[in-house]
């Protein structure tokens, strides 16, 4: 597995993996058995579309008709992009070993030392929400009594399990994972762009995109350089 340490700014950083999507369940494939395993399998299949769709780009072909169909595309589309946002954490809880690419205009001391650094705020971060949205997931219980769907539920429910992957990658990234380092000096040049208009650094993050051999870099980059 491959974590970039990306300059997004003059000083500060952001680290990207890209990962393979997970494989799709076969089509006829039963659901488990027992109710809580059959809600995972249920939420897992449709988070798994919803983050296909965003990470093709693909715009729907026509607006869903009912008030229950909108709501849902837009919590599942919530839910891709903030799933998004812990790809790192979720794929190292099964990582025994790591490179860290880094800009070669940083020595592997300091780069290890932020790396680290990110992963101890992250086991914070995660720790306190988890604790948070764990609360709000028992109290949304109340919410089954009313008829509908129970969208705050769900809410809680992926959030629960978010922060609580995340809190497990960060561990696992802090104690368990042997770090290996390797500069790039591709990520080095993104450093003189950062403060550049998006329009004016494209052609140049698409270079260091297809240099570094990933797909969905140079829309990462953009929207983290971007103020």
């Amino acid at each position: 597995m491959d974590v970039f340490l990306v300059p997004v700014a003059a000083d500060r950083y952001e680290f990207y993996c890209e990962e393979p999507d997970e494989p799709e369940v076969p089509e006829g494939t039963d659901p488990p058995k027992g109710f809580f395993r059959r809600i995972a399998h249920n939420v897992r299949a449709a988070l798994a579309e919803a983050e296909r769709e965003r990470r093709s780009g693909a715009a729907p072909a026509e607006a869903p008709a009912s008030l229950f169909a909108r709501l849902k595309t837009r919590t599942l589309r919530w839910a891709a992009e903030w799933i998004a946002e812990q790809r790192l954490l979720w794929q190292l809880r099964s990582k025994q070993e790591a490179v860290l690419v880094h800009p070669d205009d940083l020595t592997d001391v300091h780069a290890n030392q932020l790396l680290k650094r990110s992963l101890q705020r992250d086991w914070e971060r995660h720790r306190f929400w988890l604790v948070i949205d764990s609360l709000g997931l028992v109290g949304s219980g109340m919410l089954i009594l009313l008829p509908g769907p129970n969208f705050v539920g769900y809410y809680f429910l992926v959030r629960t399990a978010g922060h609580y992957f995340s809190l497990r990658g960060a561990r696992q990234g802090l104690s368990v994972v042997t770090w290996r380092t390797e500069p790039s000096a591709a990520l080095t040049s993104l450093r003189a762009i950062v403060a550049d208009p998006c329009e004016a650094r494209e052609d140049q993050v698409q270079a260091v995109a297809a240099t570094l051999r990933l797909e969905h870099f140079a829309r990462f980059f953009q929207r983290a350089a971007t103020p």
